[in-house]
């Protein structure tokens, strides 16, 4: 089971920060939502989901406006869970001692 979990954790990390690259590079989306380079290397780096979701619900007509900040606030969600389950598994991989090894056969 553990290393299910931990597969899961590393793409839930790594997914987002893996789309946003390959969107910046071939795409010109990135581009045209931010003025610079810096708040989408900002975005990459620390709040991958959010970035993804802002530029999913951009458009070049109106930006982001009514009900797409709902969807960037499921973003900010998902980056708060990705960071807050790093701590989680370190609280629990801490609390529980790892099981004894069984006897040897005889």
């Amino acid at each position: 089971m553990a290393p299910v979990c931990c597969l899961f954790l590393a793409a839930f990390g790594i997914g987002p920060r893996f789309a946003l690259l390959l969107w910046w590079v071939f795409g010109d989306r990135v581009s045209f939502a931010f003025d610079s380079w810096v708040w989408p290397l900002l975005g990459l780096l620390l709040a991958p989901w959010t970035t993804l979701f802002y530029l999913l619900t951009w458009s070049a007509v109106g930006g982001v406006s009514g009900w797409d900040w709902l969807f960037i606030g499921f973003g900010v969600l998902l980056d708060v869970a990705s960071y807050s389950s790093k701590y989680v598994k370190a609280q629990y991989d801490g609390r529980y001692p790892p099981s004894p090894s069984p006897p040897p056969a005889i």
